[in-house]
């Protein structure tokens, strides 16, 4: 059986107060370096290593939607490559959960790797989440380069839940596995205690 093609994923988390506004940048390129998507999003309030573990779900999520399942990950965040490689333990309660969404996703694939690299090296990631704060920051309606299969998605919240983000506009849109009788959404979803969602269902084929 033939392997699936592999992917690179360079992502990038900033948070201008750690935590205040927040937004990630992801640039998802074939094995040969030439681009295959590149998307960002503002998050609202939230530390630095949130945004990053958002932008790694991202990518993951395009990866597996897009039927990729060779994946290199690089991030120029030690902690979260480290973390992820089971290096360093995640002590923050508000990143648990998205490193084992994180694990979840990654053990659907065929190969995973992430490796630490300079900032230099991770220009255009840096670059678009920068961007999507600088929009946000100026009142611009930000223009949100997502994933074609997800709406954009803001965050409530930050790593510790302190501060508001804006609630979304429209339909959230995204895909769910049916397990043991639970839905788990492919995309982190930031929901409240109690929360009521509407939702539709499409059986896929």
């Amino acid at each position: 059986m033939a392997q699936s093609p592999k992917v690179v994923a360079h992502i990038d988390g900033a948070s201008r107060g750690n935590p205040g506004p927040a937004a990630y940048g992801v640039v998802m390129e074939s094995a040969d370096g030439s681009r295959l998507a590149a998307f960002s999003q503002y998050l609202g309030r939230a530390t630095n290593n949130f945004a990053e573990y958002q932008g790694l779900l991202a990518a993951l999520d395009y990866a597996l939607t897009n039927h990729y399942r060779r994946i290199h990950v690089r991030t120029d965040s030690e902690l979260l490559a480290l973390q992820i490689k089971g290096v360093y333990r995640v002590k923050s309660p508000g990143l648990k959960p998205l490193c084992e969404r994180a694990q979840h996703l990654i053990a659907r694939l065929e190969s995973f790797s992430i490796e630490h690299v300079p900032r230099e090296r991770n220009r255009e990631a840096d670059r678009l989440a920068n961007q999507a704060l600088d929009e946000a920051g100026s009142g611009q309606k930000h223009r949100v380069i997502a994933p074609p299969h997800l709406a954009p998605l803001p965050v409530r919240g930050g790593e510790s839940g302190m501060g508001d983000a804006p609630k979304p506009v429209g339909p959230v849109r995204t895909s769910a596995t049916f397990r043991k009788g639970l839905l788990e959404p492919h995309f982190q979803l930031s929901l409240l205690e109690g929360e009521v969602v509407d939702l539709e269902i499409y059986r896929r084929e």
